[in-house]
């Protein structure tokens, strides 16, 4: 198996897509406190163990999945399934947006972003640009 680049604008939108995952994941885990500051949230001072949450969950599942679409490339089939971790992303901060006073213009470009990265993964998964 050798590696791939992507050849037309809908892989490079897909690959751009997983890129982006990857190195939102890789601050997460090697700069949890910088991705909590992007975020706006910190930790309590006696709960420091709570960075492994960041590590775990928002750096290791962004690491795998935007690798593994990166390294696996081209297979759609991963793409979708990017493209679904964004959209529900979005729509989990939609929730919050509705359920929890959230809106601010932090939360909106957020989902917008987020948006945006399930757009570039799906267009090319579900065959939208060549």
């Amino acid at each position: 198996m050798e590696f791939y680049l992507p050849a037309s604008p809908g892989e490079w939108l897909a690959w751009g897509s997983a890129a982006f995952t990857l190195a939102l994941g890789l601050v997460a885990m090697f700069a949890p406190r910088i991705m909590l500051k992007v975020m706006r949230l910190t930790t309590l001072p006696d709960r420091e163990s709570a960075l492994a949450e960041i590590r775990a969950s928002y750096g290791g599942f962004r690491i795998g999945t935007g690798l593994a679409c990166m390294l696996l490339h081209p297979q759609p089939l991963l793409y979708l399934a990017l493209g679904a971790a964004w959209i529900a992303t979005a729509f989990g901060r939609l929730l919050s947006m509705l359920s929890d006073k959230g809106m601010t213009v932090f939360n909106w470009l957020y989902i917008v972003v987020e948006l945006g990265l399930a757009a570039a993964a799906l267009s090319y998964a579900l065959g939208l640009v060549a």
